[in-house]
């Protein structure tokens, strides 16, 4: 800048000289253009940049003050449940996410009466009380059994949240993993008990044989035959299970095939005749002769009726009825056609209804063993159902007998039936 104001003062000297001015009017004018022009350059020098759109001081905000209501809306929107509790420990503010998972949610209420469950609790009032952040999980045990993961941190003080600090809990509803792993983890002990047994047993009865029976022809003959039926338990649930795994693998791929469900149905039964004849048991199959047509894969369909058909006959003693018929219309199951197969038998007690399409349940654990029964027979059935956007209703009444009726669209019907979700259809009587 010294360097600026020199040059200026020389021009206006070498210019005075060349005009023959006055030393006073020299002077003035050198003075008069060094002044502003040290001004000018100084102005020049320290001038701050202009902040550029989207920068400066403020970060990405360009300098602009972030409004009061933009941080309860930003939070709103957002996908998590997140809860803001005062330091006084009651509840500010709790965005849509947490009112619909928590839909009793009252402002100003205490949070230890939101989530009434002793880890929500400390892990809430430590950070209050330290202002540390903590991740920790717990359980609930209001009406259903729900499990949640938690993240809790105090949040600074906020102008649209007022003055005071808040605790930010964000909340994630972990129920359904939880019990997918259950599931999985019930399903792999159940897989190696039910293998187990019958692998235990024909190891036994072999050593048997190898020492204290081996010359013994009548016991060798027993145990022989009992080392052949455990045999057949092992193959006919490794067969349950490679089926259930091929039906689930495949579950999301709509089959194509337009097919007569009823004459499935009575292809299936006539199978049964011999057997039921056997067993001293009426098989009756009363389907409407006009043929029911729906879009779906034959060899799947055939499974669900002959495990309905098979289990029917199992659990019915001799003198017992099964029955395969049509099922008449139903306004609760709008475009679709039913197929019904009826016993006679003992029936299903009412606590026991909703778990009979688990993996592995069964009503009488020894009856069904005794019978050759795997505990997935249903389980297929209802994962075959779920491929074809089918439904299966259970009704049963103790003493007389239970109900299964397959509910499969029509073929005409099949692209404006709606999706329903993959359950059991509720029955007006006791289901079984």
């Amino acid at each position: 800048m010294h360097a600026a104001v020199a040059i200026l003062v020389g021009v206006v000297a070498a210019t005075a000289t060349g005009l023959a001015l006055s030393p006073a009017l020299a002077f003035l004018g050198a003075a008069l253009i060094a002044y502003v022009a040290s001004h000018f350059l100084h102005r020049t020098l320290h001038a701050e940049p202009e902040p550029r759109e989207g920068t400066g001081d403020a970060g990405e905000t360009g300098g602009r003050q972030i409004p009061a209501d933009v941080g309860p809306q930003l939070i709103e929107k957002l996908p998590v449940p997140l809860l803001l509790i005062s330091q006084r420990g009651r509840l500010g503010y709790a965005n849509l996410a947490a009112q619909g998972m928590l839909p009793r949610l009252t402002p100003g209420q205490h949070f230890a009466h939101i989530i009434r469950a002793p880890a929500f609790v400390e892990a809430v009032s430590a950070t209050l009380r330290d202002g540390l952040e903590r991740s920790f999980e717990f359980t609930s045990y209001e009406g259903n059994e729900r499990h949640f993961e938690a993240r809790v941190s105090m949040l600074a003080e906020c102008e649209g949240f007022g003055p005071e600090a808040h605790a930010i809990v964000q909340v994630e509803d972990r129920t359904r993993t939880h019990r997918i792993e259950q599931l999985r983890s019930d399903f792999i002990a159940n897989a190696s008990h039910e293998l187990r047994t019958p692998l235990a047993s024909i190891i036994g009865y072999i050593e048997t044989l190898q020492n204290h029976a081996r010359e013994d022809p009548e016991a060798r003959e027993r145990f022989l035959a009992i080392m052949a039926r455990e045999a057949h338990r092992m193959q006919r649930l490794v067969d349950d299970l490679m089926s259930l795994s091929r039906i689930e693998m495949n579950e999301h791929v709509r089959p194509v095939e337009r097919l007569p469900l009823n004459r499935i149905a009575c292809d299936c039964a006539s199978v049964f005749q011999p057997l039921a004849s056997q067993e001293g048991i009426t098989l009756r199959v009363e389907l409407d002769p006009d043929e029911a047509d729906v879009i779906g894969d034959r060899d799947q369909l055939s499974q669900v009726f002959t495990n309905l058909i098979d289990n029917a006959m199992k659990y019915s003693a001799p003198g017992a009825t099964v029955t395969i018929r049509s099922a008449p219309e139903n306004p609760a199951h709008p475009g679709r056609v039913g197929v019904s197969v009826s016993d006679t038998g003992m029936g299903i007690p009412r606590e026991k209804l909703h778990r009979l399409t688990e993996r592995f349940f069964r009503v009488s654990v020894p009856q069904s063993r005794h019978k050759g029964g795997t505990g997935l027979g249903l389980a297929i059935v209802k994962h075959i159902l779920n491929r074809h956007k089918g439904r299966i209703e259970i009704s049963s009444v103790l003493g007389e007998g239970s109900t299964f009726t397959v509910w499969l669209p029509r073929a005409t019907q099949l692209h404006i039936v709606p999706d329903e979700p993959p359950a059991v259809a509720p029955a007006s009587r006791a289901a079984r």
